[in-house]
């Protein structure tokens, strides 16, 4: 039975990853977890533009007219949408980068312990 209360190995990966291959799992995460935000924002922020130039029309106005009020609804939400899109593609950009690392690093390993084809067992370690 294998003791769990004994040192651990300091990763429970079987090799250790350098360079831009460490950070490129957690770069994946936060970028498709960011993603997925600004998607939601982007789409609240759509739904509330919808219901504002909604509601400003059920008086019979246009939401495309050219007075000040108009413009202020379609201007309302430009600089949240502006930011919700420049941080979407910034993750997106993020997380396939960090992918592609993850991918192109998938069977690189640099252990210095190469199996040189022996097979031993315990009769062999024994000595009978």
């Amino acid at each position: 039975m294998e003791d769990s209360a004994g040192p651990q190995p300091e990763s429970n990966d079987h090799h250790q990853q350098k360079g831009l291959a460490k950070y490129a799992r957690p770069a994946l995460i936060a970028g498709s977890a960011i993603a997925v935000l600004c998607l939601a924002l982007l789409v609240i922020i759509f739904i509330l533009d919808s219901f504002n130039a909604t509601v400003y029309s059920v008086g019979g106005k246009n939401i495309q007219d050219a007075t000040d009020e108009a413009r202020q609804i379609r201007e309302s939400y430009t600089a949240v949408r502006t930011g919700g899109l420049v941080f979407l593609i910034a993750s997106v950009v993020t997380a396939l980068a960090a992918a592609v690392v993850l991918y192109r690093n998938r069977n690189v390993t640099e252990d210095d312990d190469t199996d040189d084809g022996d097979d031993v067992d315990f009769e062999d370690l024994a000595g009978r």
